[in-house]
């Protein structure tokens, strides 16, 4: 192997670990996840997190397993490894506070698409704090009934219905009756303006 050759897969390696911290931020940002809850989740210091996404500090196996362990994603999604030829997504459920997320999609950046399904019952006042982030989403509900609380609107969704909107409005949503409510959601880059259809809750 000549010195070119090794320069070559150097330069390639370094590529792929620059591009872990942007990746690990996109997704965090992306599951409306703080790092103190994401270091309450792996038992990585805010410090350690802090620098991976910042690109401070070089990604190691030890820290990327209990990220992709927490995220519910293959390892090779952090990294941004070449894909195998198969189209086939490997689905993994991860639970959080109650709720199940299912990933439709295996790369970061982009669209993202979940599958998510809520408990019924009114969840607890801490769980419908409206919060804002960064991008655009887009809600079709599959079974049940969903609560959409988008900035001073609230709004029923039922099976068949969908509604898309940008989450730098204050937003939150939850089932809204007894039953679990299934939901597709993609979520993507900033978008425009919010466009909402649904049927106002009746009081």
């Amino acid at each position: 192997m000549g010195d070119g050759e090794k320069t070559d897969t150097g330069d390639e390696i370094a590529a792929v670990l620059a591009g872990v911290g942007p990746r690990l931020r996109a997704l965090r940002r992306q599951r409306g996840t703080t790092l103190a809850q994401l270091g309450e989740a792996t038992g990585i210091s805010l410090s350690t997190l802090s620098r991976l996404e910042s690109g401070g500090r070089r990604p190691t196996l030890e820290l990327l397993l209990p990220l992709a362990k927490a995220y519910g994603v293959q390892l090779d999604e952090l990294v941004g490894a070449p894909p195998t030829g198969d189209p086939r997504v490997h689905l993994r459920a991860v639970n959080r506070d109650g709720r199940t997320f299912v990933p439709l999609t295996r790369h970061l950046g982009g669209v993202q698409a979940y599958k998510l399904v809520l408990p019924g019952g009114r969840p607890p006042a801490e769980a419908l704090e409206p919060r804002v982030h960064e991008g655009y989403e887009w809600l079709y509900v599959l079974a049940g009934r969903l609560l959409l609380v988008l900035g001073d609107r609230d709004v029923v969704l039922t099976a068949g219905e969908a509604a898309e909107f940008d989450t730098r409005t204050p937003h939150v949503w939850a089932a809204a009756g007894p039953e679990p409510v299934e939901v597709l959601s993609l979520f993507g880059p900033q978008g425009e303006r919010m466009h909402v259809r649904a049927r106002p809750v009746r009081k």
